[in-house]
């Protein structure tokens, strides 16, 4: 017998569907092709003769925008219920995905969701239960049974795993923006603090002075002056020089 955990899955239904073929199945979605009883879960095979046609239910909890609220079963001839979106094609083969009875699906934005479908099982028996699950219907002489599941525990547990993790904080790159010009070749995956990381590096307001004040600083000894002091006190008219070439 399959054994059913007790456990509520950590990600809900995103999409539900049909296929025609076990081997088929889209990437990402799990196929219900056993009874929890080990029996064939097929959804279309007669019960006088054996059939080549076959339909297994399959879904997926691929992470999406939306998330399946609610699963129904109706009669073919039923009026479709408001809100839901009917399986009628196989995912694989584009076939009649069901005959006799419809299978409806309601999806929602994961954010707007309270509740969700997290997992559907098929039973062939009808007097067996399933303890957390309901029973929405029975098709070709099986149960179909799904759980529902609390959405907002698990966007918490989503959360808490993210920060289990060591996501960096929001203010974590303007803290590094003081740091020395020679260190900012590193990436944020390999930064390392130093000791010099957080202290201001500025040009000190003395040397925002008028620059006609610098002139008369004098830095060990060596005197600033203009370019027209130097000039004028190196100046040489080359005047020797110039009467003995003539």
């Amino acid at each position: 017998m399959s054994e059913v955990s007790n456990q509520l899955p950590a990600d809900p239904i995103s999409a539900v569907g049909v296929i025609a073929s076990l081997s088929k199945a889209p990437d990402g979605y799990y196929v219900v092709a056993q009874t929890t009883d080990g029996s064939d879960a097929d959804l279309w095979k007669d019960g006088l003769f054996k059939s080549k046609v076959t339909r297994y239910l399959c879904f997926t909890r691929k992470t999406g925008a939306d998330v399946v609220v609610d699963v129904k079963l109706i009669d073919i001839k039923d009026a479709l219920p408001e809100g839901f979106t009917p399986v009628e094609v196989t995912l694989d083969t584009k076939e009649t995905a069901t005959r006799k009875s419809r299978l409806c699906v309601k999806s929602s934005p994961c954010a707007a969701a309270v509740t969700a479908v997290y997992d559907i099982q098929m039973i062939a028996k009808s007097k067996y239960h399933l303890v957390n699950y309901a029973c929405i219907g029975e098709i070709n002489s099986m149960g179909v049974w799904y759980r529902m599941g609390d959405v907002s525990q698990h966007q918490s547990s989503q959360e808490t795993s993210s920060t289990a993790h060591g996501d960096a904080p929001a203010n974590t790159a303007s803290k590094r923006t003081t740091s020395r010009p020679d260190d900012e070749h590193q990436s944020s995956g390999n930064y390392t603090m130093t000791a010099l990381d957080d202290v201001p590096f500025a040009i000190p307001e003395k040397f925002y002075e008028n620059p006609k004040e610098m002139q008369q600083v004098n830095l060990m000894g060596i005197t600033i002056k203009s370019l027209a002091e130097i000039e004028e006190e190196f100046q040489y008219n080359f005047t020797t020089e110039r009467s003995i070439a003539v």
